[in-house]
């Protein structure tokens, strides 16, 4: 799988950079303080003041571990939307590294 990008954890939310072949981008996700149902997303991903996507709590069925769903669209992307997971980075001892990992639609 590929990792997409990486942030840490900042208080309650992650910073950090989404960098693919084409796009290198400042992102925040931030906890959505206005969700009111379930459906709602968890978090509120954001570039430059911009949303650009949304997050949703997950638990792993294999290891039981929390994640957070990415679902990801911008003009920079295409017409479809580019789908990530955001749990712990591999290889990094510090328990405040994330990396968002591409999860292809197809």
């Amino acid at each position: 799988m590929a990792a997409i990008g990486y942030v840490t954890r900042d208080g309650n939310a992650f910073k950090g950079e989404l960098k693919t072949l084409s796009i290198r981008a400042d992102i925040l996700i931030a906890p959505n303080d206005r969700k009111t149902s379930d459906n709602q997303p968890d978090y509120r991903v954001t570039s430059g003041g911009v949303e650009v996507g949304a997050g949703w709590l997950r638990r792993s069925e294999t290891s039981g571990k929390d994640y957070v769903s990415l679902s990801l669209a911008a003009p920079e992307f295409g017409p479809r939307r580019l789908y990530a997971n955001l749990g712990r980075a591999a290889g990094h001892t510090d328990d405040d590294s994330f990396a968002i990992i591409w999860n292809p639609a197809d």
